[in-house]
């Protein structure tokens, strides 16, 4: 899909907690219900969350269990209802950033589990702080979590039409994108800054679908998840693009050198629209403001200004 006009949103710092989460980003929505379907679930999560920071729990805290969440709702592209992989299998992986510790944990491809952000969260204490496939399933054995299967139907049904959509084709089967996430849907990512002024950033994503075995996403990198005290990104998008720009690293950059976040937004955005990239992130500073950008049709993300409620779906 083409990259489309960069668009960039951003709202004015204000006091107090702050928070901005996201469903990933591509195409316009489509079929009956799509969208409200989407805003409900975005809307009950961003409620939950927001009374728990509003209470006084940390940033981090509840990027953790705003991701957790996330990665619960089958609408959405990591942990359950996460796409299957060229072989069939799903591959999950997760990362988190402490701002204020400027430290970063992550899991690369996870197996056999419910929510990958956990194996992150574990990982912000450990001196060997990003594990890939091996290391994930031996600390989730470590850690006594479950096995569990984020399979759904409709993820298996997807995966199975795209590779009888290849054979007919004669294209080889197993090393096309799934139909569905041709839309780049589905990778999670929440952003907050707490009552003492602290910022935290996770994205959790099942991958693009289809992609060839050991393939490592954006997510779990700096490129797609960056925090520190004066700025805190969440990426979506193609995995390659946002690596390419380093995105989140680089807004989180602008702003510590001196960039308001919009116009670290703006010049980011309108840098990676030039270079044809798709993608998306989400934003927040210290001062309180929040922003959102994207190259795509849309973005699925919803916000807590401590004011109100507000998204960028439209209608």
């Amino acid at each position: 899909m083409p990259a489309f006009t960069p668009t960039v949103h951003a709202l004015a710092p204000t006091p107090g907690p702050k928070l901005i989460i996201h469903g990933g980003a591509g195409s316009s929505l489509t079929g009956p219900g799509a969208k409200d379907a989407i805003r409900k679930s975005l809307h009950h999560i961003l409620d939950t969350l927001y009374a728990r920071l509003a209470g006084g729990m940390s940033a981090l805290e509840v990027v953790i269990q705003g991701c957790q969440l996330l990665e619960d709702d089958p609408q959405f592209n990591a942990g359950t209802g996460a796409v299957l992989q060229s072989d069939g299998q799903i591959r999950l992986s997760a990362a988190l950033m402490d701002g204020p510790a400027q430290r970063f944990s992550g899991v690369i491809n996870a197996q056999r589990l419910k929510n990958p952000i956990q194996l992150a969260q574990h990982l912000q204490s450990q001196p060997d702080r990003i594990l890939s496939e091996t290391g994930s399933q031996a600390l989730t054995r470590a850690l006594g979590l479950p096995l569990y299967d984020p399979l759904t139907p409709q993820r298996l049904q997807e995966w199975v039409e795209e590779q009888l959509h290849g054979q007919a084709d004669g294209r080889p089967a197993l090393t096309n994108l799934v139909t569905a996430t041709d839309q780049h849907y589905g990778t999670i990512g929440v952003v907050a800054l707490d009552a003492a002024g602290r910022l935290a950033a996770g994205t959790s994503t099942g991958g693009k679908g289809g992609e060839y075995v050991g393939r490592v996403s954006d997510s779990a990198m700096p490129a797609g998840t960056y925090a520190n005290t004066d700025a805190a990104i969440s990426c979506t998008g193609i995995g390659e693009d946002i690596v390419d720009e380093c995105l989140a690293a680089r807004l989180v950059i602008r702003v510590t050198d001196g960039f308001s976040l919009p116009a670290a937004f703006e010049k980011s955005f309108a840098e990676a629209a030039g270079r044809g990239r798709d993608l998306g992130a989400i934003g927040i500073d210290r001062r309180g403001a929040i922003a959102w950008g994207r190259t795509t049709e849309v973005i699925l993300a919803a916000y807590h200004n401590g004011e109100g409620l507000g998204d960028s779906l439209e209608g």
